[in-house]
């Protein structure tokens, strides 16, 4: 197990690589997965790291560093409860200090031995709402953890919890940019064929727009597809015949 001076040092090279991290150049499971690599840095116990988020109370392991920790948090996801599930939920930092002999949630323990891990430590990290989540670290010998790990863990989380934070406000922000680059590409063709279908029927506005909406729902379109069509072609498929609208 590392020394205190040598826990301090891996934390304190893990916290400035974190504080490094650039988000444009990672994408959202790039980021993650060098924190669980980072948090493998600082904790001992020859064990497997992973991030465990809640999406609107569904589970998932965002990033693993190996097939230890994914089996154990799935191991978890299967029954709904255990200890990263339990941080994640409650806020609660969560050790199991020997699997063999654990009482909470027996029947996950049982299997985590299994798995090879005997301990683990599971950090809740502040994210937002409507997401929560815990960086995870299973061990392969019990009592992995002394009062130096948990603290570097306790230091550690909270920068990982903003960084993945961060990432998905800046994903979202993106998303939602894109969405309303498409809603006004969108809005810009439908007005275009609108106006087509104003000049060349002689129709008012609604009316114009009520056709292409007609048309859209017979050939089960899209409305913008079929606006863009008309723009392009000059041509609809299913169009009256001029005085028919």
């Amino acid at each position: 197990m590392p020394t205190s001076e040598t826990a301090d040092g891996a934390a304190a090279q893990a916290l400035e690589e974190l504080g490094l991290l650039v988000l444009h150049e990672h994408s959202m499971e790039s980021l993650v997965q060098r924190v669980v690599e980072l948090t493998k840095v600082v904790m001992p116990g020859h064990g497997e790291a992973s991030i465990s988020l809640l999406v609107n109370d569904r589970p998932t392991t965002a990033v693993f560093t190996g097939d230890l920790a994914r089996d154990c948090d799935e191991s978890q996801y299967g029954r709904g409860y255990g200890p990263c599930l339990h941080a994640a939920g409650s806020g609660e930092v969560t050790e199991v200090v020997d699997a063999r002999v654990e009482t909470r949630w027996r029947d996950y323990a049982q299997r985590a031995v299994e798995h090879g891990s005997l301990s683990s430590l599971s950090i809740p990290l502040p994210l937002g709402e409507g997401i929560a989540g815990a960086l995870n670290v299973y061990a392969r010998e019990p009592a992995a953890f002394d009062e130096e790990s948990r603290e570097a863990g306790r230091r550690f989380a909270p920068y990982a919890g903003v960084a993945v934070a961060n990432m998905f406000a800046y994903e979202n922000a993106h998303a939602l940019a894109d969405h309303l680059q498409v809603a006004i590409e969108s809005r810009a063709v439908i007005d275009q064929a609108k106006g087509i279908l104003m000049e060349r029927h002689k129709l008012p506005a609604d009316r114009a727009f009520q056709l292409l909406a007609r048309i859209s729902m017979q050939t089960n379109s899209e409305l913008r597809l079929v606006a863009e069509q008309l723009v392009a072609t000059g041509q609809l498929r299913g169009m009256p015949r001029r005085g028919e609208a």
